[in-house]
C-alpha cells in the first residue's frame, strides 16, 4: 500500500478536469520563486500561465503515453514498449516517421498512480466516442490515451492539402472507445467547437487542432476562380466536409 500526501490535499493544487482514469491538476501559484523572478511569477499567475500535470489512475484503464512524458509513479505500475512483434515495430516506426510523433509510445498497466511531467500548456481530455469514434490530431498535440484506442497515420485527401494548406502529408489518427489527453497552446475556454451535419467548414489558415475522422480535408480556392480568390484576399482555404466536429483555435500557437 502507498499514500500520497501534500498533492491532492495541497491547497495550492486544484483538480480542474477529470475523465476516466485521467485527472488534470493545476498549481494555483508558483511558490518556488526567488527575488530575481518573483515579479515574473506574479504576472504569469495573473495571466493564467500555470503549471499543470496529468495524474492517471491505472486501476481504471491501461494507458499509452508520449515517450518521455512520465515523471513518477507509485504502486503497481508496469511499463512496456507496446510493441507486439517485428511487424508491429516497423509499422509504428513508419507511422512515427510520417506523423512526427514518437515511434514507440510506452504503455503502462497496473493498479497504481502515474504522474506525467508538468507543463505550462493546457491539457484537454476528450472522449473519442464524442467524435464519431475517430479523431485526427494536429502535430504535437498527443500526450496520452487509454490503450484501448488505436493509432494510425491519416493521409491527406490530396497532395495540395499538404503543400498549400500548411499541413504535413500525414496526421495522427486515434480511433475506438476511450479517453484521449492532449496538450494545447490554447485553453479549452478559447477553443471553438463546430459541429457539421453533412455540411462544410472553410478556414483561412492552419487553425483546426483536431477534427472527426469522418470528415474529409482538402485545400481549395476561396473563390470559384483564381481571380475571385485573389480579389477576396483569402487565396486558399482549408475545407472540412461531411458529418463530424472540428476544434478550432482562435490563434495559432499563441500568435494572432
Amino acid at each position: 500500500m502507498y499514500q500520497i500526501k501534500n498533492f491532492f490535499d495541497n491547497d495550492d493544487v486544484k483538480i480542474i478536469d477529470s475523465k476516466g482514469g485521467f485527472s488534470v491538476v493545476e498549481y494555483q501559484r508558483d511558490l518556488s520563486v526567488t527575488p530575481s523572478n518573483a515579479a515574473l511569477a506574479y504576472y504569469c499567475n495573473a495571466m493564467n500561465v500555470r503549471k499543470r500535470q496529468v495524474v492517471i489512475d491505472l486501476s481504471k484503464a491501461p494507458v499509452t503515453v508520449q515517450a518521455g512524458a512520465m515523471q513518477w509513479s507509485a504502486g503497481d505500475v508496469n511499463a512496456t514498449t507496446g510493441v507486439k512483434g517485428v511487424g508491429d515495430f516497423f509499422g509504428k516506426a513508419l507511422r512515427g516517421s510520417v506523423t512526427g510523433e514518437s515511434a514507440i509510445k510506452p504503455e503502462y498497466t497496473g493498479s497504481g498512480t502515474l504522474v506525467l511531467e508538468p507543463t505550462y500548456k493546457h491539457i484537454l481530455l476528450l472522449d473519442v466516442a464524442d467524435w464519431n469514434g475517430s479523431i485526427v490530431l494536429d502535430d504535437g498535440l498527443f500526450l496520452a490515451c487509454e490503450s484501448t484506442l488505436t493509432h494510425k497515420a491519416v493521409a491527406r485527401s490530396n497532395f495540395s492539402s499538404a503543400v498549400a494548406g500548411g499541413e504535413g502529408l500525414f496526421n495522427l489518427g486515434i480511433s475506438g472507445k476511450g479517453i484521449l489527453c492532449l496538450e494545447s497552446a490554447c485553453p479549452r475556454e478559447e477553443l471553438i467547437e463546430i459541429t457539421l451535419n453533412n455540411d462544410v467548414l472553410k478556414v483561412d489558415g492552419n487553425m483546426a487542432i483536431a477534427w472527426s475522422g469522418s470528415l474529409s480535408f482538402t485545400v481549395e480556392r476561396s473563390g470559384k476562380s483564381l481571380i475571385g480568390s485573389a480579389a477576396s484576399g483569402e487565396g486558399l482555404v482549408n475545407v472540412y466536409r461531411g458529418t463530424g466536429k472540428v476544434l478550432l483555435a482562435p490563434v495559432r500557437d499563441g500568435i494572432v
